[in-house]
């Protein structure tokens, strides 16, 4: 039967809290009995569990809409509280809601000249900007603190102090405490004007503060607490079931006592048993309150614990979405990657399509990937006919058949192949540059591969880091993916307008070893570097030239820079490596003196040699620049080879001497230290404890003879070692770690 749908569109949202006449009017049916099953296994009607309040069991039909257990979206019941009950939640919202009214008429403690001006400040900015700056609210809570007497009826203002989770006292001026209980509170309360609750940024109509108190209880519908029958056959309860049968159990014998006429004590002890179970019901974590546990001492995991956390509603399930067309996997290094390319494993490409129409230039290329089908890279999965007819090529057999059909105007959903703009990101996505365009290459195994100069936007690294890939459906996308969000476009960070990609690890180490003044390659060699960075001119004059020809390595790198490119910097080096390495200095396009390290080429750096090609000639000579760079020095690094071993932190015994001095006289300070703590001599620093001197003394010892052993190790093993050449160049570890 077909029914007219009324199609609306939603203005706005407005978050409130249920009223007592609310939840009875959304409820199907009041929960009566804590019973759940009889003894055939049916739902006992009133309880907890019955079918009114909807169905999980196959076949069964709920009683309140009909449907089936797929159709039926559950519905929600109530119970009818024999006392009011604090919601902890709202604990802190009632308490500055009685502090800022009196306790006799249930006025705001502000005069009415004050109210008024109040309201008219109000009225003009709600018309104006259609909302009121929370400073008025604030101004308010001021004025309202500052009053001693109520203005409207004279009462003397009494503070309220709450006792966390939800236990309410008065203190009168002689400083005596009164219990408030949930009755009292909830006539403080309803006796509030819904003018002055306006004042205090408070709808009475969405949310008044008497509906704080709970009379009223929702119970939430089977759907959300099912419960599961165990291997043995035995139903097992949700948990929020097991507390609600706390609660309506809890109830009943408070209806009992006050029938009966039971002692108040008895009947208060109760009460606060009801109390602490809605508490839990609510939030099992409350501070001050023990933990409501299942006999075998596990922790119950109520209302507030499924939405809040990791583990959440919120975040696991909602803002974690799942979308169609990505790919997520470990990341692995590929220094022979273009720097704004990604490695894709071949599964993943046979498994991610982009949408493909057919014209006359690609029908051939495309009609071969439908012959090639699913299994085979490259291939497609589906074609898509004018009318929207689907074909899985997978069940397809004779492919050739439907291959020569395609004409022009079909859509084949094809594998990912080289080229293909992708989006790649890694979480937690913090900036802009955490999600980057990249071309694809696809290539075996099973990681995704990355070219580590484009580490550091990402802040990615290889120690089992996972990203995702995005695959654009349009045209229009991919384009915008490229033009947009490209590597090459994104050399420079918003936050500090500097290149935030650059050379890292090895790179700067071999930038460093290839331009230091000693380092001399034959013409194979040379020719070798130059030729992997794509350079395509005329050779230089070799350096030497006798007895054989033999080139520097800054002359390799000077091919790469333009002639009229001029540079002066400060090297990472220093003079520890001597005065021709302490400033780097490129006139002309050629370096004249100085090596290549962080300082010129790092990632994260200003003024690098990348940085100043970028504001001269642009991003795209900048890529092509730091491109051919990483492989030339990939190159030079595979013929001279860089290693580290047990030979490199083995110090001469000269030197080893010198350090077991420095900590000998170390181990003497702390001695000396610790004996002026024993007899009460050691200088107290302001603001710290005897103890809390002493600890800092000691760690400001230890710290000066770790340093002064770091640069006396770095100065002793010279930049032929290759520890020292890592930390001195900043490709990686400090002085620090060398004294370690």
């Amino acid at each position: 039967m077909s029914q007219e749908v009324e199609i609306k569109h939603i203005d706005s949202i407005k978050f409130g809290v249920l009223s007592p006449a609310e939840i009875r009017r959304l409820s199907v049916m009041e929960v009566t009995t804590d019973e759940t099953y009889d003894q055939d296994g049916l739902s006992v009607p009133g309880g907890i569990m019955d079918t009114r309040l909807g169905t999980i069991e196959p076949r069964q039909r709920c009683k309140t809409c009909g449907n089936l257990p797929d159709k039926c979206p559950g519905h929600f019941g109530h119970i009818e509280l024999p006392v009011p009950v604090i919601h902890v939640s709202f604990a802190r919202e009632i308490e500055r809601v009685l502090q800022s009214t009196c306790r006799q008429c249930g006025r705001i403690l502000l005069p009415n000249d004050r109210i008024e001006y109040y309201k008219g400040k109000m009225k003009e900015y709600e018309e104006l900007y259609g909302i009121i700056p929370e400073q008025i609210f604030d101004q308010i809570k001021d004025e309202v603190r500052r009053a001693n007497r109520c203005p409207h009826c004279g009462a003397e203002k009494y503070q309220i102090k709450l006792e966390r989770p939800t236990k309410f006292y008065e203190r009168d001026p002689e400083g005596t405490l009164r219990l408030l209980n949930s009755r009292i509170i909830r006539e403080r309360l309803n006796s509030i004007p819904h003018d002055d609750l306006r004042l205090l940024n408070i709808d009475p109509e969405v949310a008044h503060p008497a509906w704080y108190v709970i009379e009223v209880l929702p119970v939430p519908p089977i759907q959300v607490r099912p419960s599961i029958i165990l291997e043995t056959g035995e139903r097992s309860e949700d948990d929020l079931t097991h507390k609600l049968v706390d609660i309506i159990r809890t109830a009943r014998r408070i209806r009992e006592y006050i029938e009966s006429g039971a002692s108040p004590l008895i009947i208060q002890d109760h009460e606060d048993l009801l109390q602490y179970h809605v508490t839990t019901y609510f939030d099992n974590e409350a501070v001050g309150v023990l933990p409501a546990q299942h006999r075998t001492r596990k922790t119950l995991k109520t209302l507030a614990q499924r939405l809040k956390g990791k583990e959440g509603r919120f975040r696991k399930n909602l803002s974690g979405k799942r979308v169609d067309f990505s790919a997520r996997t470990v990341i692995s290094p590929d220094p022979y990657l273009e720097i704004d390319e990604v490695g894709v494993p071949e599964e993943i490409a046979k498994i991610l399509t982009v949408p493909e129409r057919v014209t006359y230039w690609n029908r051939e290329w495309l009609m071969q990937l439908v012959r090639n089908g699913p299994f085979v890279h490259p291939g497609s999965e589906y074609i898509i006919r004018p009318n929207g007819a689907r074909h899985k090529l997978q069940f397809v057999e004779n492919r050739d058949a439907l291959a020569e059909a395609l004409d022009v105007g079909f859509i084949v959903e094809r594998h990912l192949i080289d080229g293909d703009f992708v989006i790649f990101n890694r979480q937690p996505s913090l900036h802009r540059l955490s999600m980057l365009g990249h071309r694809v290459r696809v290539l075996p195994g099973k990681t995704f591969r990355l070219n580590p100069t484009v580490c550091p936007p990402y802040n990615a690294d290889f120690d089992g880091d996972e990203m995702n890939l995005h695959v654009p459906q349009s045209l229009e996308a991919s384009v915008e993916t490229s033009m947009l969000l490209g590597v090459k476009n994104h050399y420079l960070t918003p936050r500090y307008g500097a290149p935030i990609m650059g050379a890292i690890r090895d790179f700067i180490t071999g930038a460093y070893l290839l331009t230091r003044k000693d380092t001399y390659l034959t013409k194979e060699e040379f020719t070798r570097i130059v030729y992997a960075a794509g350079y395509e001119g005329e050779l230089p004059e070799p350096e030497i030239k006798a007895p054989e020809p033999l080139w520097s390595g800054r002359q390799a790198v000077s091919l790469l820079l333009r002639k009229d490119f001029n540079y002066v910097n400060k090297t990472s080096v220093g003079d520890v490596g001597g005065k021709d390495e302490a400033e780097i200095v490129i006139k002309n396009g050629k370096i004249i003196s100085g090596v290549i390290d962080k300082a010129s080429i790092g990632a994260e750096k200003a003024d690098t040699i990348l940085h100043r090609i970028i504001k001269k000639y642009g991003l795209e000579e900048g890529h092509k620049f730091i491109s051919s760079l990483e492989k030339m020095i990939r190159e030079f690094l595979l013929l001279r080879g860089f290693s580290f071993s047990y030979r490199d932190v083995e110090l001469p015994r000269n030197v080893q001497e010198r350090v077991n001095k420095e900590v000998d006289q170390a181990d003497v300070e702390v001695e000396r230290l610790l004996e002026d703590w024993k007899k009460g001599r050691i200088k107290r620093i302001p603001g710290m404890s005897e103890e809390e001197s002493l600890e800092a003394y000691i760690m400001d010892a230890l710290s000066n003879v770790r340093s002064k052993v770091g640069s006396l190790v770095s100065s002793a093993l010279g930049l032929d070692n290759s520890m020292v050449i890592m930390t001195k160049t900043g490709a990686r570890g400090s002085d620090l770690n060398v004294g370690q």
